[in-house]
């Protein structure tokens, strides 16, 4: 049968997109879905504040009544305008193996973008820096993370087939968590901390974040501003992402760093222990006992591994000692709560500074993931 597309148009189209990323990885013990009601959330116009700025259309291709793959396709003008470029930016893409029907999602999407005067499109990328982006391209038997995408390796060729080419490439690095932290380390975070004037904050409850929630994603917006693809976040994003993320919080795994002299945060690095095998338990459901799951997973049981979700440096303090001194932190929790290892999740490959911070810790380069982009 050949293939047709179809736009999603309803709710329940949409509820079908999000379940076809999930189903096409039954039985599959790497891949790591997402929650559900969050996939609905992000792809919503009317719950996503990116749309203020961002257009965008899904696809789903049929064959024999049978849902065989997706696609979705973004422009975000906002990020057009920042970078001097016409782009669209493809993402939530999956498809079973087969020329005809990823030719016909592709073509769908490039087909849409080209209609609105674009000139290139790019992807897997989301509506924000914040959403899972880069196709995986090695490391396909390690398991995921709740922050990133896990492929096929034949997602790889198909790409490759239709002309696409590397735009940016992510790394990752599983790092092992030494038993006690070098008395280096310690020496050299004290030496930072004392000539920049800083000292590193620790907080004992959720309320304690929310005079700092805002301050957070204004400094991610500060620390990111010139990396690849990267769009500042408005204000109606920031609430949306404080809404999001600040619950989730673990706070033993919560550094900030401040200016002593002005109070103002300068550093932020953000952990949290692996939810991977959890969420694969929910499949993606928070209901009936996908809470349970989650619940458990925060709170550190069943995993001894942590998440590095995010570090973000003022541009002032870039290349100042910062970095080091989060990550110090960091270890000295994971090894006070029995954690063996840290996932770094994706650093874009020409990020020195970012990399610089597991010099002298014992590191594996585990996984690459691509943006791949092509001329319309």
């Amino acid at each position: 049968m050949s293939v047709i597309i179809n736009k999603v148009r309803t709710k329940d189209d949409l509820r079908k997109f999000i379940q076809f990323g999930i189903d096409l990885y039954e039985g599959n013990e790497y891949y790591v879905p997402p929650l559900i009601y969050d996939e609905r959330a992000t792809l919503s116009a009317n719950k996503n504040p990116a749309f203020d700025h961002c257009d965008a259309n899904y696809f789903l291709a049929y064959r024999d009544d049978c849902i065989v793959g997706r696609i979705g396709v973004i422009i975000n003008h906002k990020s057009n305008e920042r970078w001097n470029e016409r782009n669209a930016r493809f993402g939530f893409v999956d498809f079973i193996d087969d020329n005809e029907v990823v030719d016909a999602l592709f073509g769908a999407a490039e087909s849409w973008a080209r209609s609105r005067g674009m000139e290139k499109i790019h992807g897997p990328l989301g509506f924000t820096d914040l959403d899972h982006e880069g196709m995986l391209i090695e490391g396909f038997d390690q398991l995921s993370t709740l922050s990133t995408i896990y492929n096929y390796p034949y997602y790889v060729d198909h790409m490759e087939r239709m002309g696409y080419a590397k735009d940016q490439d992510w790394l990752e690095f599983l790092i092992t968590i030494p038993k006690e932290i070098p008395e280096r380390f310690q020496r050299a975070s004290e030496i930072v901390k004392k000539r920049s004037g800083l000292e590193v904050i620790h907080l004992e409850t959720k309320k304690d974040v929310m005079p700092y929630a805002k301050d957070i994603f204004r400094l991610i917006n500060r620390a990111y501003k010139d990396l690849y693809g990267y769009v500042d976040l408005t204000d109606r994003q920031i609430d949306y992402y404080v809404d999001m993320y600040i619950p989730m919080l673990r706070l033993e795994f919560l550094t900030l760093v401040i200016r002593r002299e002005d109070n103002k945060l300068v550093g932020v690095g953000i952990g949290l222990p692996s939810i991977a095998k959890a969420l694969q338990k929910a499949k993606g459901k928070f209901m009936p006992a996908g809470w349970y799951y989650l619940y458990q997973a925060l709170k550190g049981k069943g995993t001894n591994v942590l998440d590095l979700l995010m570090v973000a440096v003022d541009p002032e303090y870039q290349g100042k000692g910062l970095n080091a001194l989060m990550f110090n932190e960091f270890m000295s929790a994971c090894i006070r709560l029995g954690f063996e290892y840290a996932e770094s999740n994706p650093e874009l490959e020409m990020n020195n500074k970012v990399h610089s911070m597991w010099n002298g810790w014992e590191t594996k380069q585990h996984k690459r993931r691509r943006a791949f982009i092509k001329n319309l």
